[in-house]
């Protein structure tokens, strides 16, 4: 069982978790407004309501050769490192995050990999194995401690420092605000006169172990399922939040205190975890919306309102949803604008993103047994190989690629085997690339079977979604030009790849998106074999795809069975 054994948060409230739950617990929120005035905040032409760092404590948090992105994730991993001692050869760094360094992008700077910053991280705290960067969108950090605990309970490592992190850009506002969704003004989850969300930056960072105790907090159980709906928008009903709320409520051994929504402050969002929320039968259950304290902090959410909520519930209050004061959802939920009383010891954290990705961990306070999972050896079952001068399946060349090149191979492919969705045409490269590799795939199986509740799709590689990002990049360069595109926005997340086929296949199983420095097939094999510790999960596709450039790209993908 992956026990808590150390923690940290580092926000514009305080740089350590006891500071910011005080800051809570006195009703304080980071929230600034930036007025589009006098150049506005780096030079957007906008106002916006955001929980930003102050340059005084960048001046703290700075570490020399470090960026600011990477001086963050070092001070709140060291701080939560120094409580502890550790066996570091036997502990795995887990780094989530959105975007990273992607503000470098802003400064025309190279912007280096979340894996070669993780592996930069591990090794300034001394960290011996290998690690990896969750990259699934907003619910990245509920899906790193998910990892962590799957590799701890299989045994693969004594601990896990998983850190969640991210900061706020000129690239990631103007995204947001090209969907329309930031709000001016403080958010207000689930109330009837939200306007949007709020962006923060932040680090939280948690210290997982395989020992047990009754005195700390355990991640019991974690799931992920698609919506199968939309890249960026929720289902209606709440699909992909319903399916992991079910899973876990049917292997809850006591009663929950609360649910930790992700009450982004949202129109659909907020209506969406209300109608999952409902139709799971858990709308009696205390609901707590922790965004109007620190923002949207993205990458760093999951873990940052994980570590806050038991925090509170070691003093026996569920912590009141700031900004809440009429409920503006369909669905009958719960919130409070002051704390609540609980003897209660367990609790579930939710969150959703761009990509369908849905994910969920019930957390609890007790002294169980530790859960091993199976030992699973999954069978390779096809293999497809697609690069910048053609594509192999199964070992066999596709006679259609030759003599074409780069991004005219994806093409040739998809007219010759697959030929039927125009929406092809919209992806980003990265995408496209993983469109027809798993298409080639699934068509190879020949089979009939039903894969939309038992199959999962589990992607790796080192450069994220650089050309994405360059591309978008171009449309908020200077002011005169300025454009933010939607279309363009939603693809600079990696994990768009894995929603672009399971909206295909209608596959509901976890979906996730994985950057390593390197290609690393034993981390890759690891990773996979914990995957299957989700017992609904019979079948996977994964493998390596990386794309710099419309002419340079490999992926190399399987399908994978028990």
């Amino acid at each position: 069982m992956a026990t808590i054994i150390s923690t940290n948060i580092t926000s514009p409230l305080g740089f350590t978790t006891e500071e910011n739950y005080q800051a809570v617990r006195e009703g304080k929120s980071g929230l600034n407004h930036y007025s589009c005035e006098n150049g506005g905040w780096r030079g957007l032409p906008f106002d916006i309501e955001a929980s930003l760092f102050s340059d005084s404590q960048w001046e703290q948090l700075k570490a020399d050769g470090y960026s600011r992105f990477e001086s963050l994730v070092l001070h709140s991993v060291r701080d939560a490192m120094s409580k502890i001692i550790i066996n570091k050869q036997k502990t795995i760094f887990i780094l989530s995050s959105t975007k990273g360094d992607v503000e470098l992008l802003d400064e025309g700077k190279d912007v280096p990999s979340l894996g070669d910053i993780a592996k930069k991280i591990s090794a300034a705290v001394g960290i011996e194995t290998e690690p990896v960067a969750v990259c699934n969108a907003c619910i990245s950090g509920v899906s790193a401690l998910i990892l962590a605990q799957r590799l701890i309970d299989c045994g693969s490592y004594s601990h896990a420092v998983v850190c969640g992190a991210d900061v706020q850009s000129r690239f990631i506002v103007s995204g947001f605000q090209s969907f329309k969704s930031l709000s001016s003004e403080p958010c207000r989850p689930f109330d009837i006169e939200r306007l949007g969300l709020n962006l923060g930056e932040a680090a939280a960072t948690v210290v997982l172990s395989r020992e047990t105790s009754a005195e700390t907090w355990t991640i019991d159980n974690g799931v992920m399922c698609n919506d199968a709906y939309h890249i960026s928008a929720p289902h209606p009903k709440g699909e992909g939040a319903y399916r992991v709320l079910k899973y876990l409520k049917a292997h809850l051994k006591e009663e929950l205190a609360e649910i930790g929504v992700h009450g982004t402050a949202t129109m659909y969002n907020d209506q969406m975890e209300s109608m999952a929320i409902t139709r799971a039968e858990l709308q009696n259950v205390t609901l707590s919306a922790l965004k109007g304290y620190f923002g949207h902090t993205m990458g760093a959410a999951g873990v940052l309102e994980t570590i806050l909520t038991a925090r509170a519930l070691d003093d026996g209050i569920i912590l009141p949803s700031k900004g809440y004061d009429t409920r503006g959802v369909s669905g009958k939920v719960k919130l409070y604008d002051a704390p609540v009383a609980t003897d209660k010891s367990c609790f579930i954290k939710m969150l959703s993103g761009f990509g369908g990705c849905n994910g969920a961990i019930s957390v609890r306070q007790k002294d169980m047994p530790g859960l091993i999972c199976n030992d699973v050896n999954p069978c390779r079952k096809h293999g497809v190989y697609v690069y910048e001068k053609g594509a192999e399946l199964d070992g066999q060349s596709l006679d259609e690629t030759e003599g074409f090149i780069g991004k005219d191979v994806l093409t040739e492919v998809f007219k010759k085997r697959i030929g039927n969705y125009p929406k092809f045409y919209k992806m980003d490269m990265l995408s496209k690339l993983a469109f027809v590799a798993t298409e080639l795939l699934i068509q190879s199986e020949h089979s009939e079977a039903d894969h939309s509740e038992d199959r999962a799709i589990v992607l790796f590689n080192h450069s994220s979604s650089i050309l994405a990002d360059k591309h978008y990049e171009k449309s908020i360069s200077n002011n005169d030009g300025f454009f933010p595109s939607p279309a363009a926005f939603v693809y600079t997340l990696p994990n768009i790849t894995t929603g672009e086929v399971a909206i295909r296949h209608g596959y509901h199983g976890e979906t996730s998106f994985y950057v390593l420095p390197c290609k690393d097939e034993h981390l890759m094999s690891e990773i996979v074999k914990a995957t299957f510790c989700d017992t609904r999960i019979k079948s996977i596709i994964s493998g390596w795809i990386d794309c710099e450039s419309e002419n340079e790209f490999e992926c190399e993908l399987s399908i994978y069975q028990i």
